[in-house]
Parts: C-alpha cells; structure tokens; sequence
C-alpha cells in the first residue's frame, strides 16, 4: 500500500473508533433511538449530495428494495443496539466486541453463500468465538444495572453486519458501492425517524451531545463511508478489511483519553484473541504450512 493509503486506513480506524466515543457522550441524554436517527439522518444530508454529484441518484430508485432492506440490517438495528449498549459498557468493549464481525460474516457466508471454509478459518473461527464467549462470560451481569444485555445487543449487531454482507454481495454486484453507502442511510432514515419523534428525549440535549451526535454522523459515518469505498477501490477489500483490528485500538485510546475509561487486563487478553480469530478467518493471518516431503 502507498503511504497515503496507509493513512486513509488509520483516519479510517480512528473514525471508526471514535464512533463509540460519541455514542458514549450521547447516548444518555439523546437515548438508543434518538441518538441513532440523528446520526444516520445526519449521513444521509452529507452523503446524498455526493450521490447526486456522480449522477447515481437513479441507483436508488432502481434498487430501494433491498436497500430497504440493507439500511435495516446494515444500520438501522446496529446502531441501534450500540448506542443502547454506550449507556452501560465503555467505548471500549463495544468496539472489542465489534471486532467479531467478520468472524459472523464467515459463518453467514458459508450457511447462505455456501463460501467455502477452509482449516485456517476454521480455526480462525473456533479462537474468534472463544475469545468473544471468554469475554462475555467476564464481563456479562444480568443482574439490575449490570451489563448483561449491553453485551447481547453489541453481538446482535454484529451478526446484523454478518448477514447484511452476504445479502449486500448477493444484491449488489455491479451496484455503485457509494449508492449502496447512500441508499442504506436514506433508509434507515425512513425506518428510525418515526421511532425517535416517539421517543424523542424530553429534556434538549446538551450541547455537548449535539456536537457528538453531529460528528458520530458526518465524521463518523458520512465521511467513514467515503474513505472506506476510496481504500476499498485502491487497494481491495481484502487490505481495507484491515481496519477491523485498528478500530479497538482507536476506541480504547479515545475512551481513555476523553472518558477516563479504565483498560483491563481481560479486556486486552479477549482483544488479541478475537483478532487473532478474526485474522485467521478473513486471510489477513494463515497458519503456517508444512514444506513437502520429498522423496
């Protein structure tokens, strides 16, 4: 990769990290629906725009369907189910757990696609899962106030990204990817934006929450969805797929710094095991070969 490459991914994985960081600072004021209109309300206004500059509104038209469909499983429901999981566990572990996306998306891939698993993502798999079981098991309390279903709803998003992208690559071949970026925010706009004037907070958020909730959906998604589809045309997605394990790094770092948000011992441990996992599934990492015998 170029060096500009290199640092399109790291702005990439610092965007993404610092997802969580906004939805910590403004999940308790806005609440889980509000919060998640408003950003994906906001992304669509800054991607829509770009849309129409490259004369790809028609895409929308064509394919809202399974756009509809995408912007539901895509981002309607996750950020849904993280910005409810920022009121009781730290940026931090959200995004740890975020981490095991690919390791969903493989298993999807192999039940509906029929993708074949071969023994480095077999294993990659087993230790992926291990370490996210290891993890919740840790750190999961169901008890009152406890983080029990925070934990769920980040593995529920995860496994919405997980079918999301087998559905996106059987109804999206040969679509424009930034009409598809475009059409699922529209989308989930149309699907949250009823909920959130249902649930809109009684009090106004703060100004503090307004500026997270405006940079979680311009910086963080409008602007994150560009550089990803840039990386992606660049360098392919078996390199941009990368930023799964700088994204932990970026959200515990942010955490840290602007929440005072501890890091455990268990928290890295579970890290590193389920990038290992998710290395070893994706090809990023393969398990050593055995040289050929000869005769």
């Amino acid at each position: 990769m170029k060096t500009s490459d290199v640092g399109e991914l790291f702005a990439l994985a610092a965007l993404w990290g610092a997802s969580f960081l906004f939805m910590r600072m403004g999940a308790v004021e806005f609440g889980p629906v509000a919060l998640a209109a408003v950003r994906v309300i906001g992304a669509t206004l800054f991607l829509l725009p770009l849309l129409r500059a490259r004369g790809q509104l028609g895409e929308l038209r064509v394919h809202w369907r399974p756009l509809l469909i995408v912007g539901v499983l895509n981002s309607a429901l996750p950020f849904l189910c993280y910005s409810y999981a920022a009121l009781s566990i730290t940026a931090g572990l959200s995004s740890i757990f975020n981490a095991a996306t690919p390791l969903f998306g493989a298993v999807i891939a192999w039940l509906w696609l029929n993708d074949r698993l071969t023994p480095s993502r077999i294993v990659g798999l087993a230790i992926g899962f291990a370490g996210v079981l290891w993890l919740a098991w840790d750190k999961a309390s169901f008890k009152p106030g406890g983080s029990g279903w925070a934990i769920v709803a980040c593995l529920a998003a995860t496994l919405c990204y997980g079918i999301s992208a087998s559905y996106t690559k059987k109804k999206f071949t040969g679509v424009p990817p930034l009409a598809v970026a475009t059409g699922s925010q529209l989308s989930a706009t149309l699907v949250l934006l009823p909920l959130a004037l249902l649930w809109w907070p009684a009090a106004m958020p703060s100004q503090t929450a307004w500026i997270a909730a405006g940079l979680l959906a311009v910086a963080c998604t409008g602007v994150a969805y560009v550089l990803y589809f840039r990386l992606i045309a660049h360098v392919g997605p078996a390199n941009a797929i990368a930023v799964t394990f700088l994204i932990p790094v970026f959200a515990v770092l942010w955490g840290w710094v602007f929440l005072d948000e501890g890091i455990t011992p268990q928290m890295v441990i579970g890290c590193a095991v389920i990038l290992a996992g998710t290395g070893l599934t994706t090809g990023v990492l393969k398990l050593p070969s055995r040289a050929p015998v000869r005769a």
